[in-house]
This record gives C-alpha cells, sequence and structure tokens, in this order.
C-alpha cells in the first residue's frame, strides 16, 4: 500500500497571503453553513447547472435565488462533503500564496475568479443539457495550479509518503505532480463519457488552461517563469520533520534548508 499526501512547498514568500486566507474562510464559513441546510438545497439553488445556465429547459424544485450567471460564482464557494472541502483547501493552501505573492492580491483574485469562471464554462459546454448541478472550487484552483507549474516547475512539494510501514517526508517536484494530475483530469473526462460521475473533469482542465493563460498575461515585468528549484529533488526526512518543519543537513540524506527568499529575475524567463 502506497498512500501520499502533499503538505507544503520549498517556495518561500515576502507577503502575506491575504487573499488566500480569505478564500479558504469564505470556503470554510459556506460549508458551515451548508452543514445546515439540505444538500440538494444548496446544490440546486446555488450550483452551477448547465441547462439553466442556458436557459434550456429546467424544472427546478428549488428556487432560484440568484440569476443563472451568479451560479458561476456562488457554486466556487460551495462543497459536497468533508472530503471535497479538505482536498480542495489543502491545495489553495500549498500553491495559492507563492501565485498571491507574485501577482499581488488583486490580480491573483482575478486570476482565481476568471479561471472559476472558465471552468464552470468549460464544464457547461461540455454537457450543455445537463440537470446535474457542479459545486466546488476546484476549478478556480485548477488555475492556480497551472499558473504554479508555470512559474515554479521545478519547485519540490514535501509530500508525507506512507509505504506498507514505512513513513517518509519526500520533495516531489512540482512539475510532476501537477502534470500527473492534469493528465488524469483529460483522461478521465474522456473516459466518462457522460456527467453522471460526479467530478466535473472539464471544469478541471478548463481552470487549468485559464491558470497557465492568466499567469502569463498577469505576471508583473521582471518576474521570470521556470524558476530554478531550491532544494534537491526526492530528497526526504523522517515524520519528525513536520514538527517545526526543521531545517535538515543536505548531507544527512534528508529534506535540505530552502535557503534565502528568491531573488526577482531580471529577464522574462529568469
Amino acid at each position: 500500500m502506497i498512500f501520499a499526501l502533499p503538505l507544503y512547498d520549498d517556495n518561500p514568500t515576502a507577503r502575506v497571503p491575504i487573499v488566500t486566507y480569505g478564500l479558504i474562510g469564505m470556503c470554510a464559513g459556506a460549508f458551515l453553513w451548508q452543514l445546515g441546510q439540505s444538500d440538494e438545497y444548496v446544490a440546486y439553488a446555488f450550483g452551477m447547472i448547465p441547462a439553466r445556465l442556458f436557459g434550456t429547459s429546467f424544472a427546478n424544485q428549488f428556487p432560484n435565488i440568484v440569476p443563472p450567471w451568479a451560479t458561476i460564482f456562488t457554486s466556487m464557494f460551495l462543497h459536497s462533503g468533508w472530503l471535497h472541502i479538505g482536498g480542495n483547501m489543502l491545495f489553495l493552501w500549498i500553491f495559492g500564496n507563492n501565485i498571491e505573492d507574485v501577482l499581488g492580491s488583486a490580480r491573483y483574485l482575478l486570476l482565481y475568479l476568471v479561471s472559476g469562471a472558465a471552468a464552470a464554462l468549460c464544464q457547461a459546454a461540455a454537457y450543455p443539457a445537463s440537470h446535474a448541478p457542479m459545486i466546488g472550487a476546484s476549478g478556480a484552483i485548477a488555475g492556480v495550479l497551472g499558473a504554479y507549474l508555470l512559474l515554479y516547475p521545478r519547485a519540490n512539494v514535501h509530500c508525507f509518503v506512507w509505504i506498507i510501514i514505512f513513513f517518509r517526508i519526500v520533495n516531489v517536484p512540482a512539475w510532476l505532480i501537477l502534470t500527473f494530475w492534469f493528465a488524469m483530469q483529460i483522461v478521465s473526462g474522456l473516459l466518462s463519457g457522460d456527467d453522471s460521475a460526479g467530478v466535473a473533469f472539464w471544469a478541471h482542465v478548463g481552470g487549468f488552461v485559464s491558470g497557465l493563460v492568466l499567469i502569463a498575461l498577469l505576471r508583473p515585468p521582471g518576474i521570470g517563469l521556470l524558476q530554478p528549484p531550491k532544494t534537491r529533488v526526492f530528497a526526504h526526512a523522517p515524520p519528525g520533520a513536520l514538527a517545526g518543519r526543521r531545517t535538515f543537513h543536505p548531507g544527512s540524506g534528508s529534506v535540505p534548508s530552502s535557503g534565502a527568499p528568491y531573488g526577482r529575475p531580471r529577464g522574462p524567463w529568469g
């Protein structure tokens, strides 16, 4: 049995990620509100339903509290369960702070919302007659992942790896995690054939591609793409490394320190 859980990356930040914290807080607050509501009510009243969005025939037993176009945005802050919100917020926590650090609060929020809208529209375009509601922040977060891949493909993500009875913290390159995730979304979307799988694979694809495009357009002058690595790939440490993220010595076979904050490159490719 092999289990891997991403924990945090090796990219330092220069500012407090206020928007990332705010988005996590809004999603958590919305989820706490959902716990007191009917799942069907939340999904059909505030989720994005392609047939409703495109104005085709759709009989909804719940009131249309917000206009159809607004569900593109309300759906981004809703989740279907603890695992759904937990996984989404973990990825936003790991990758969002670095994108906000580069773009600043306003442009980062723009990337997040536009990626989420593109994700919803991509899912709706794939199944325009569908009556299945889509909820979740994963489309918008996919945009953050796409932006991260273009900026920091060689960054390392410290993952908790469990292999039968062995536990380690392992440096896994971001490009490996993110390209594998993206490939799985495409393959799963092609194999699903319809929207009955319960996962909006094409929303993930649309959000990810949007993030790739938007980071190239929105990044400030002098911020290079394809930033170099800051720690040694596939270095590892015992689980005790979680305690305070201690600094390890490169010669010990464990995760080395991330070092000083990175400098801003002069050219567009650093």
